[in-house]
């Protein structure tokens, strides 16, 4: 630590990445009187899900990927509508297998699609089971036999296998059970995505959703500032152990690596961009099948078609959207989460418990996959448990 950072004056709280768990945790100190510091390497605000707006077309681009907000958490759904409202988006799914289209989730209109038939649902029920063999009415551990017990094994392989393979890079007899069972499966015709209680886009985009969240004279924001960076006032060094830190990058990092590297996913993204008004049909089109190197496309005009007026009826944007084992200089996405990883994890876990002013939160601090709802409610519990206490010393 330097002369200048023994001097530099600190505030109540340091938080390390101005996403979601970030920015709540922030919006929640300032709220009860404490003065906050948001650092991110990144040049702007939001984290992953940051957007911004499209001036050929007037598509509001997510540029790390769809994001699609939904909760049945009433705490997190009244949180977020003190910054914003919400469009009456409802998610839908569809997939191209094979050279046709087909709706997901796994419901009855895609088992009668593919099957040619027309099965009531207790039929689908029953051919469903048959068709997961020895694996019907067990409880897998991996990803590959899960999917066959919960779809049978036709309908696995042609929607499941092969995407889950693009998409996490990974064989599924390596990956846990737990990735499929986030993919819902219906006995009736009901292709809604989600199931949740609120379910919609942010009315202004999310990018003025989170701004009015740190809309706060106590709340302090600093972009492209590297936390390991000695040459900045606000680095590890110079407050862990000064005041209370909330620390949202990848937790291998923070501890320089010392016990091995987590293994994560990223994403890569090719745009194209098409002379038409409408390219899909649809916001999200997947494509399950091996020989298609991308696992989905995204149309971004389609999440907003309230917007229309706006929108250049003869232009559109569509990011292509390609997966891929994550170097140390890639943007970590999604953790991988084999069982290795879990163990190399509970290593790290350990080590962040002896670090008693910093609190690890978010997908990358804890290792693990979150939804929106989730991360927000995450931080919420964090603050209430964790970083009010500490501010309270």
């Amino acid at each position: 630590m330097t002369d200048n950072d023994k001097n530099t004056k600190l505030p109540d709280l340091v938080v390390v990445g101005a996403g979601l768990f970030g920015l709540t945790v922030a919006q929640q100190a300032a709220e009860h009187g404490h003065s906050v510091e948001i650092i991110d390497v990144r040049e702007h605000i939001g984290g992953n899900a940051y957007s911004y707006m499209d001036e050929e077309t007037g598509a509001e681009i997510h540029q790390y990927g769809a994001h699609l907000f939904h909760t049945s958490n009433k705490r997190v759904w009244d949180y977020v509508n003190r910054f914003t409202s919400f469009t009456d988006y409802q998610h839908r799914v569809y997939a191209t297998h094979d050279g046709e289209v087909y709706p997901m989730p796994i419901n009855l209109g895609t088992i009668n699609q593919f099957f040619h038939a027309h099965y009531t649902p207790a039929q689908a029920k029953a051919l469903i089971e048959e068709q997961a063999g020895e694996l019907a009415g067990t409880d897998p551990e991996n990803l590959n036999d899960k999917g066959i017990q919960l779809i049978g094994r036709p309908l696995y392989e042609a929607f499941i296998k092969n995407y889950t393979s693009k998409q996490w890079q990974t064989a599924p007899e390596d990956l846990p059970a737990s990735i499929i069972k986030r993919l819902p499966v219906r006995f009736n015709y009901d292709n809604h995505y989600f199931r949740d209680t609120w379910e919609g886009l942010p009315t202004d985009g999310y990018t003025a959703w989170m701004q009015r969240m740190i809309d706060d004279p106590k709340i302090h924001v600093t972009l492209g500032v590297d936390f390991f960076d000695e040459s900045q006032p606000f680095n590890k060094k110079a407050v862990v152990g000064r005041v209370p830190v909330v620390y949202t990058g990848p937790v291998d990092k923070y501890f320089d690596y010392r016990l091995g590297d987590l293994k994560w996913r990223t994403v890569d993204f090719k745009q194209r961009r098409y002379d038409e008004g409408d390219h899909f049909g649809c916001p999200v089109m997947n494509f399950v099948d091996a020989d298609v190197p991308y696992t989905r496309a995204i149309e971004f005009k389609n999440f907003n078609p309230e917007r229309r007026e706006s929108q250049n009826p003869d232009k559109t944007v569509v990011w292509e959207e390609y997966s891929r084992a994550a170097g140390r200089d890639d943007e970590p996405y999604y953790p991988i989460n084999t069982a290795d990883d879990q163990k190399l994890y509970q290593g790290y876990k350990d080590l962040a418990a002896r670090e008693p002013q910093v609190v690890f939160g978010g997908r990358l601090g804890t290792y693990a996959y979150y939804d929106m709802h989730q991360v927000i409610n995450s931080a919420l519990i964090a603050y209430d448990k964790q970083v009010g206490p500490l501010l309270s010393k």
